[in-house]
């Protein structure tokens, strides 16, 4: 390596002061935004303690939450390991907000602290601010200002209510968080005025195709009172907008014994619930454009003989320590690395976009070749999904490096079977497995309101469509459902169906004790 003139170089040592963090940050936009075209929110940087960034841990990555002892325990339990050696803490925590709030761990070295800031605020910053599924769900520029009210309105009920009453109602809805979200949009509440206009609209049909020889007509006999019962449970049905996915949403609005302060609660916890919520199906793809931002900026900041020689090479040691993917018989295999993978794959789109093989044209006819490896990875991060976007452009080559193989598993089995390998026959199939992996509608329950009577029997009725015949464990499932009827008020069942044949795989209920 060729030894670079320290007049050229942003810092030097591992020391680090405002003045060098500032610095380095302006080169690191220079880039960012001169040559990588990114386009992010406002940044604010925060340097804080390694006992700052364990609370933060605790409160699930917010600079603003309201107090619950799962935090606390929390806390206790990622200090404890912290402390021990067992486990680092993160470089860095960035904020999906407008400002972006990326914070600094002050004990970091300054290369550290170059790479962290070009990682954060820079490429998540992008990804949060441009992808479509955070576009759609989270409101960056409220979220602080909602934290805060969350913060003291829980604080002002433990006042009122005692930290008990909070307490129960938190634990409640914690509980319930992962059913707690809207995995479509919803269409937008009618006016009163469309609704009477709409009402008018019926009974105008009503009376111009009424006759009067309907009446003459023999009655049903018996079926007259099952299709009369049908009709108003269809009617109670349309009425309450079921079924409905969305259970915290459905409790807050109709439960009968829930207070006003308890339904805000839940509203709170529903609405930080769906914040979150884009962050879990776009984990490879946020974390690789971040990885691929940063490296890149890296590099270019060498090139430019912005970095020495000694900080690059602790830059590219962390580096490979991030998106290091151990084998599947490794002891320390998990899956697959995000990090890895993400980054693996936005490599993989620069090299087809530059330097296709004819393999690429044949899998990537629109993409390879075309010399606009920036415009393509943008094009990727702004509209896709980790499945959408592992089913469109992993390619055989990754396949092959990362050496993927489809396991079959199934119960009724004696033993396991490779389905597929990487190889031409096993490629679609591998690319389509791995994607199904990261597709938030396999992997959940799909558990639903689909009925209740609120004039008689109350008994709110949930239906779990069964995908691939696993069932949920039987002492979650007894727990969670006893806070559903904790906030509900009466008798709760919940009945499990056969997704593909809607035969009845089992019953439960959660009554009063």
């Amino acid at each position: 390596m060729a030894k670079r003139p320290a007049s050229s170089l942003l810092f030097e040592g591992s020391e680090w002061n405002f003045a060098t963090l500032s610095r380095a940050y302006d080169a690191i936009e220079a880039i960012a935004i001169g040559e990588m075209g990114l386009d992010v929110y406002p940044n604010q940087i925060e340097v804080i303690s390694s006992e700052q960034m364990l609370d933060a841990y605790s409160s699930v990555g917010m600079p603003l939450m309201y107090q619950h002892w799962s935090f606390g325990k929390r806390f206790v339990f990622e200090s404890h390991l912290y402390r021990k050696g067992y486990r680092g803490l993160a470089y860095e925590l960035v904020i999906n907000s407008n400002p972006c709030i990326t914070y600094l761990m002050e004990e970091n070295t300054m290369p550290m602290q170059a790479l962290v800031t070009a990682h954060a605020a820079f490429g998540h910053n992008h990804f949060f601010k441009n992808n479509y599924l955070f576009r759609q769900w989270t409101d960056a520029s409220a979220i602080l200002g909602y934290m805060d009210f969350a913060k003291k309105y829980v604080a002002k009920c433990e006042e009122r209510h005692g930290p008990a009453a909070v307490e129960e109602i938190l634990d409640a809805a914690h509980a319930l968080m992962d059913q707690g979200v809207f995995h479509y949009r919803r269409p937008p509440r009618l006016s009163s005025e469309k609704v009477t206009e709409r009402a008018r609209e019926r009974l105008e049909y009503e009376e111009q195709t009424y006759s009067d020889l309907w009446r003459t007509l023999p009655t049903a006999g018996g079926n007259a009172g099952i299709e009369a019962a049908e009709q108003e449970a269809l009617e109670r049905k349309q009425a309450l907008n079921l079924p409905e996915e969305n259970l915290l949403y459905f409790l807050e609005k109709h439960s009968l014994i829930l207070e006003p302060w308890q339904r805000e609660i839940l509203r709170i916890v529903r609405v930080i619930a769906q914040y979150f919520y884009p962050q879990g199906q776009t984990k490879v793809m946020n974390e690789g454009c971040a990885t691929f931002v940063h490296y890149f900026i890296i590099n270019r900041l060498f090139d430019q003989g912005r970095m020495s020689e000694g900080a690059m090479l602790e830059l590219l040691a962390s580096h490979a320590n991030v998106v290091f993917q151990p084998d599947f018989d490794d002891p320390r295999f998990s899956g697959l690395n995000p990090y890895a993978l993400g980054f693996a794959m936005m490599q993989d789109i620069e090299r087809i976009c530059t330097r296709p093989t004819s393999e690429d044209r044949d899998w990537f006819p629109t993409i390879a070749g075309n010399g606009d490896w920036r415009g393509t990875l943008l094009d990727a991060w702004e509209n896709h999904r980790d499945e959408s976007f592992i089913l469109q452009y992993l390619s055989p080559t990754l396949m092959r490096r990362f050496r993927l193989f489809h396991l079959t598993d199934r119960a009724d089995e004696r033993f396991c079977e490779v389905a597929s390998i990487h190889d031409e026959r096993g490629y679609s199939a591998v690319r389509a497995a791995l994607a199904r992996n990261y597709d938030p509608g396999v992997n959940r329950p799909d558990i639903q309101v689909v009925d209740v009577d609120l004039l008689g029997d109350r008994q709110l009725r949930l239906r779990h469509s069964v995908k691939h015949g696993i069932l949920l464990n039987e002492s979650d499932r007894d727990a969670t459902l006893a806070h559903v009827r904790r906030l509900w008020g009466y008798n709760v069942s919940l009945s499990g169906v056969d997704a593909q044949t809607g035969a009845s795989l089992y019953e439960c209920s959660a009554t009063e004790a």
